[in-house]
């Protein structure tokens, strides 16, 4: 893409709209691209006789069925208008991981859904088997891997899967070695061969071709060596899929370990160091460690090169863990901070490079450094988990995952004849060395239709990243600010932490209340008010969403939160949990002042009309006492 064009490149030009601006667009594009799959049909073998005849068309049965057909699409039409999320809106939304779609990636996926391509099989999905092959290319570009590979997947919890079978399955490799090739981890110790690196490991199977397949057969794959694997170690904002994870590939529950986070939500590199030498202190060997990036409940963004500066530091004392990297929120954020060569960006250069290609529409600091920090060592990790369907703004379900090494796939590899022949010169071979097995080709062209419109870098996603940050920055300052009065009450706002990224969470406190559950009970009515709970989500004026921090999950995380809204340590202790209510900023048109400003009166109405609603119903339910 040339630089005048990246500069100008409209990203409200890739959206149908909050008001359908670009209905007729969309609408157009969609009938050139249907009639375009029509005339192919109509072209295909033109000797062959239509099998669908006039005089069956015009029959009673036909019309009939038609019907039929037409009445089932009716209703699907009224239950999805009734009942589903106006997400699109631009300014009332402030939910979910959901937002927005790009346009091409519809258009993409309602093109190649007419193909029906399964992506397992080359032979079932020629064009859309090649374009997903490119796109995981294409992630790996964005990680800076140099001889990276990956795919698309469902979902964010199959690529955590995915990334914890790599893991699995690579450390228990220097045991299946001593039993098949002993010559090769000749006087190593167990402890030495369970801390051997990625790196060595792949060597070391690099070096006999001839008995990889034997060398598998003997690795965890097998069910041997799973109980001397070691710790899997999460932080406590981990995702529910790592649990989930575990049990399915056999490590179990019990070697999952979570690493505390600090008051910003992120994962505690001193305690994780505490926890690696506890644990090699008793030879218990660490399997892995996952960094989060975009956590699902705060957005916060972990110190991956904290991560990455203490594994060199444990390695040169003979520990060495495997590290994925979390992103399935976050990883499209990489793109704020990869130049139009997809070279990183220095911190220094950054609110330049930015300003050059009108990433923001004001110059201010909106990237912390540790975050840029924590972005630039993810080159470091093994694996990487990210999501399309999330930051990538194309339409469920495409997950993704990333490995650093393409030579991995082989740790995790099968051939199944009728799918995939071993050694066959095909384009793009797939499933042998993916976890799932049918999978659709529209979803990959949906993926692959974003990142040629929108390259994976400061020209095209750094935009769109830009956008839903400085959105993010918007409402965060906009809450700041906030409070209102109902009757003799005054409720104050406040933000839970600074944004590493786009998601902003806060709660609101009734000016002198010093019980905690009564405010966890004001920040769920207020989401009741604000959610499908409390009647039309359609008339509803603002929308978002809610979570609980609870000390099963969080430890005291969250205290220095709950002291600085004036509780004390035993109210927190006897509470047991803060509820916050959670934003999603990943609206793409909040990131002009004049927009949001619009919008922030109508949010501050809608909020003084459910806060009034609540204390109304508070009043009630005291008088029917």
């Amino acid at each position: 893409m040339s630089e005048s064009l990246s500069k100008d490149l409209n990203l409200n030009a890739l959206f149908i709209g909050d008001k359908a601006e670009n209905g007729q667009i969309y609408k157009a594009l969609l009938n050139e691209l249907v009639d375009e799959h029509l005339g192919w049909r109509q072209n295909y073998m033109p000797q062959d006789m239509p099998i669908i005849t006039p005089e069956e068309k015009s029959s009673a049965s036909f019309e009939h069925t038609v019907n039929k057909t037409k009445d089932v699409l009716s209703e699907i039409s009224a239950r999805m208008r009734t009942h589903s999320v106006p997400w699109h809106n631009a300014g009332r939304y402030w939910g979910h991981m959901n937002s927005e779609t790009l346009m091409p990636s519809l258009l993409a996926y309602n093109f190649a859904m007419l193909w029906n391509g399964n992506n397992v099989a080359y032979e079932s999905s020629p064009a859309t088997s090649q374009m997903e092959e490119e796109v995981g290319m294409e992630f790996a570009k964005l990680m800076s891997y140099k001889d990276g590979w990956g795919h698309i997947v469902a979902d964010g919890s199959l690529a955590n899967l995915e990334g914890l079978w790599y893991a699995r399955n690579i450390k228990s490799l220097p045991l299946a070695m001593k039993e098949v090739t002993p010559e090769l981890v000749a006087g190593k110790s167990d402890w030495e061969l369970m801390n051997l690196s990625t790196e060595e490991i792949m060597n070391l199977l690099d070096s006999v071709p001839e008995k990889i397949d034997e060398i598998k057969a003997h690795s965890a794959r097998s069910g041997k060596h799973l109980e001397k694997l070691g710790k899997w170690l999460v932080p406590q904002t981990k995702h529910y899929s790592w649990l989930k994870a575990a049990d399915i590939i056999g490590i179990g529950l019990d070697q999952v370990i979570p690493v505390p986070v600090d008051h910003n939500y992120r994962m505690d590199i001193n305690e994780l160091e505490k926890i690696v030498r506890g644990l090699a202190a008793e030879k218990t060997p660490i399997l892995g460690v996952v960094g989060v990036v975009g956590s699902t409940e705060e957005g916060a963004i972990d110190g991956i090169d904290k991560i990455v500066a203490l594994r060199r530091v444990l390695e040169k004392d003979g520990i060495y863990f495997y590290l994925h990297v979390d992103a399935a929120y976050g990883g499209y954020g990489r793109a704020i901070f990869l130049d139009e060569d997809n070279n990183f960006i220095p911190f220094e250069d950054l609110k330049d490079v930015h300003y050059k290609y009108n990433v923001f529409t004001e110059n201010k600091d909106y990237i912390l450094e540790e975050v840029h920090s924590a972005y630039k060592a993810i080159e470091e990790a093994e694996s990487v988990t990210i999501d399309p369907h999330k930051m990538g703004y194309v339409p469920y379900s495409a997950g993704g995952i990333v490995i650093k090494d393409i030579r991995m796939r082989d740790v995790i590899s099968y051939f199944a004849t009728y799918v995939f022949e071993k050694g066959a010169d095909i384009p793009a071979l797939l499933g042998a060395y993916i976890l799932e097995g049918s999978k659709a080709g529209a979803t990959a062209a949906s993926v692959w239709a974003a990142h040629h419109v929108l390259p994976l870098n400061v020209t095209g996603y750094g935009k769109l990243m830009g956008a839903s940050i400085e959105g993010a920055h918007r409402f965060y300052n906009f809450l700041n600010d906030l409070s209102f009065k109902v009757g003799d009450k005054e409720i104050e706002v406040h933000p839970l932490t600074y944004p590493d990224f786009n998601m902003v969470d806060y709660v609101f406190k009734e000016k002198g209340n010093d019980d905690l559950v009564a405010m966890n009970k004001l920040n769920h009515d207020v989401y009741d008010y604000s959610s499908y709970v409390k009647g039309s989500i359609y008339g509803n004026e603002f929308l978002t969403s809610h979570t609980d921090f609870a000390i099963p999950d969080y430890g005291n995380s969250p205290l220095q939160f709950v002291n600085q809204l004036g509780f004390s340590d035993e109210e927190w202790n006897r509470a047991g949990k803060v509820t916050v209510l959670r934003a999603s900023v990943m609206t793409p048109y909040m990131n002009k002042e004049e927009h949001f400003e619009e919008y922030a009166e109508k949010i501050k109405a809608a909020l003084q009309e459910k806060l009034e609603k609540i204390y109304a119903d508070q009043l009630l339910a005291s008088e029917a006492k």
